[in-house]
């Protein structure tokens, strides 16, 4: 284990504040730890999506509203109605533990991550997911290139796949899930008083990060936790209900952890550092982990597989109008993004050519 990541498992979020891209006050260890309190009253919001697709304006307004109360709440709602048959969740869930424990290390390897752009694809072996902290997991990440959604004639899976059979598999998840991206976001603008349709342009067939994980089996509570206390890089995060408990979500009024525990068949949803940018601070990126549980009689592995909405590198974050006086200027996507992500890949990882803002 390195010596950052020593500090790591030891260290505070406000060690790494100089890496921050919005206004975060919050303190707490990255790693779980003996004095962590927990919050056993604050009940996470359900979003039934359903009357938004109805397409009535009274219906949307409603999702709007209960949405974006939410999310400007605690930066978390549980989104049911989503219209995605909950077996297409089940399946990818299979397929992801499949994944993992049919690929050998050597196959995986060959696709090590590169430490460089805004979506960090490629494999991240058990303990290297950052350099700051050894989390217990293997995680996988795929942007949209790595599948085949845009008829490109040059596509080629093999770049991406060690197994070329799974691209079509997980595709039809990603695409199952793009469908969401721009009513979430049209409902969100519409609750900060913006015109709803402002990005849909930016939003149609934009990048994503649809990140496997695949958490081994552990005894008790290993020191270190399972990952970290972070908040995501993103506009927000679909995160289908992990059939394993182990979510928690940092209520920064009293700095208490709250277990998140969704239905099956739910997706969780949770905004990011793109959009507390862009809503002037109104929707905050909160901080959230998984935890060990010691509880467990018979340990498993725990999958998840969440999938992160960004814009494309060269888009512009600027804050929405309308939502008074701009606390932040306008960045460059990529910009933004590897200056915060560097705190977790190196100081170096912000590329030379994401140096200034637009």
């Amino acid at each position: 284990m390195s010596d950052k990541q020593t500090d790591g498992v030891r260290a505070k979020s406000q060690a790494f504040k100089r890496y921050e891209q919005v206004e975060k006050t919050q303190d707490y260890h990255l790693s779980e730890n003996d004095s962590d309190a927990f919050d056993h009253d604050f009940v996470i919001e359900t979003v039934d999506m359903a009357p938004w697709f109805t397409g009535s304006p009274e219906g949307r307004q409603q999702v709007s509203s209960q949405l974006g109360s939410a999310l400007e709440s605690i930066g978390f709602a549980i989104l049911t109605g989503h219209g995605i048959d909950p077996k297409l969740h089940q399946q990818t869930a299979a397929l992801t533990r499949e994944f993992f424990e049919t690929t050998t290390l050597e196959q995986r390897m060959t696709y090590l991550a590169a430490r460089h752009g805004s979506v960090n694809q490629g494999y991240f072996p058990i303990k290297q997911t950052t350099i700051i902290h050894p989390d217990l997991v293997e995680g996988w990440v795929f942007c949209r290139r790595a599948f085949d959604l845009d008829g490109d004639a040059d596509f080629d899976p093999s770049k991406f796949w060690p197994r070329p059979e799974y691209e079509p598999k997980f595709r039809e998840h990603v695409i199952a899930h793009d469908r969401l991206i721009k009513p979430i976001m049209q409902a969100l603008l519409g609750y900060l008083g913006c015109d709803p349709h402002l990005y849909d342009e930016r939003l149609t067939a934009t990048n994503f990060g649809f990140r496997l994980n695949y958490y081994p089996a552990t005894e008790g509570r290993p020191d270190g936790g399972r990952m970290l206390g972070h908040e995501d890089v993103d506009l927000f995060t679909l995160l289908p209900t992990p059939s394993s408990a182990g979510l928690q979500v940092l209520n920064r009024r009293n700095m208490k952890w709250i277990r998140l525990n969704a239905p099956p068949g739910a997706i969780i949803l949770n905004t990011g550092d793109y959009m507390q940018r862009i809503s002037n601070d109104r929707l905050p990126s909160t901080t959230h982990r998984v935890a060990s549980c010691p509880g467990d009689d018979k340990p498993q592995a725990r999958v998840s597989y969440p999938m992160a909405v960004y814009v494309w590198e060269d888009e512009v974050l600027e804050v929405l109008p309308g939502l008074g006086e701009p606390k932040y200027p306008p960045i460059r996507a990529e910009t933004f993004h590897t200056r915060i992500t560097s705190k977790y890949y190196g100081d170096d990882y912000s590329s030379s050519s994401a140096s200034g803002s637009s």
